[in-house]
């Protein structure tokens, strides 16, 4: 049997590793000068491979139960085999996530690289796939090298997300070709961009909030972690966690608001009785003084201006209707979100191929027999914390195993 995967990241090289235990004939195509450059690039670095708590609620995309079964089959403990296998040790943080032992993305990258090498595995670096014509016989694979004939056909060739790195839609463009139906794909885990300018007064500043998500004025969710103001708006760990549902409303036509809480440990009763008494305390400081002491300076300065509170005010002549006024800002920050800050900056992307129209066991087309779909290129993404790396690996060792049975 002849098998082309087209695509040489996680998915694609852990496809192309569980069909080589069968002796098969296996080309992998990949675009760029080698294979699981994303890989190379993830958790700066580092690469947070997987994460020991895996649930269809931590995806996203039209139908997130389809992750189902690919994390039953291939969970945790079954990838953790797998790695010793090939001589990749991991670790397990505090929070589940799972990183190499190594600490570096390298070794997760050579391993695999190694291990498809090993088993057989024909690498066909620097030829993007042109088209993908099936045919009574099979498949026929055209690159600028010429056209090949298979059996078996995998598209695994991403998402646009990183273009930087190889990312793009023509997997996209191959699996509407072949009839596949395509839900328009939008960037995650990425910042997004403020209305105003507000947040660029405080570029640079890191702190920890919690960020809530407005979509059309109703509250769609919150995160509490690190906030990140930029130039273009907000990043941090708490905005690239909110980000894939302000991205899907965004592409939607909604309208986006972020409330940014800056002292996620008390509520707004409790920031009105902390000022209070600070105000009580320390009469003769000025407004601005007396903030400085509970928030990074530039964000104090332009939360006055952004009140209409004057700085130079001294504590001491506030009255409660201030205290509230201040609290009420302290605590609920709005900012109007106009875009994300594109593909280019994002993790991975959300859209793709309808789940609709793929068989989860298998991995295989509905539409078209011999033909499966892997990874990012399906209309499914996980949240931040390595759940995007482990779908591509069970989503990848499954569409490997379906090949081998189909």
């Amino acid at each position: 049997m002849r098998i082309a995967i087209v695509g040489g990241g996680a998915a694609g090289l852990m496809a192309a590793i569980t069909v080589a235990e069968k002796k098969v004939h296996i080309d992998l195509y990949e675009q760029n000068a080698d294979v699981g450059k994303k890989i190379l690039a993830s958790g700066n670095g580092r690469c947070n491979i997987s994460n020991t708590s895996l649930s269809f609620e931590d995806y996203y995309g039209r139908h997130p139960s389809f992750v189902s079964h690919a994390l039953k089959r291939f969970d945790y403990k079954a990838f953790e085999r797998f790695c010793r296998s090939i001589g990749l040790l991991l670790e397990v943080k505090a929070d589940g996530r799972v990183y190499p032992l190594s600490n570096e993305a390298r070794s997760v990258h050579e391993a695999m690289r190694r291990e498809a090498g090993r088993r057989g595995v024909k690498f066909r670096l620097g030829h993007g796939v042109r088209c993908v014509r099936k045919e009574p016989s099979g498949f026929v694979v055209e690159t600028e090298e010429g056209a090949e004939r298979y059996e078996r056909v995998l598209i695994a060739a991403g998402s646009p997300a990183a273009p930087q790195l190889g990312g793009g839609e023509s997997g996209l463009a191959l699996a509407r070709s072949l009839g596949h139906t395509i839900v328009d794909p939008y960037p995650t885990l990425v910042g997004l961009h403020l209305d105003g300018d507000l947040h660029a007064r405080m570029n640079g500043v890191k702190t920890e909030a919690e960020v809530t998500l407005y979509i059309d004025g109703r509250r769609a969710g919150s995160v509490t972690g690190d906030l990140l103001f930029t130039r273009y708006g907000v990043s941090g760990f708490a905005v690239l966690d909110i980000s894939t549902e302000a991205s899907r409303a965004l592409a939607s036509g909604w309208r986006v608001a972020l409330g940014v809480h800056l002292l996620p440990a008390f509520d707004r009763q409790g920031v009105v009785r902390l000022l209070g008494g600070l105000a009580g305390e320390t009469g003769h400081l000025t407004l601005e003084e007396m903030l400085h002491g509970l928030l990074p300076a530039k964000v104090a300065q332009t939360l006055l201006r952004a009140a209409g509170m004057e700085a130079r005010t001294l504590c001491g002549g506030l009255d409660a209707k201030a205290l509230r006024k201040l609290a009420a800002r302290i605590t609920d920050w709005r900012f109007e979100v106009t875009d994300t800050h594109g593909y280019r900056h994002a993790e991975t992307a959300g859209g793709g191929v309808s789940t609709e129209e793929v068989e989860p066991k298998t991995m295989m087309s509905r539409k078209t027999e011999g033909l499966f779909f892997a990874g990012e290129v399906l209309d499914i993404v996980g949240r931040r914390g390595g759940y995007n790396l482990h779908f591509a690996w069970a989503s990848g060792h499954l569409a490997g195993l379906g090949m081998i049975k189909g």
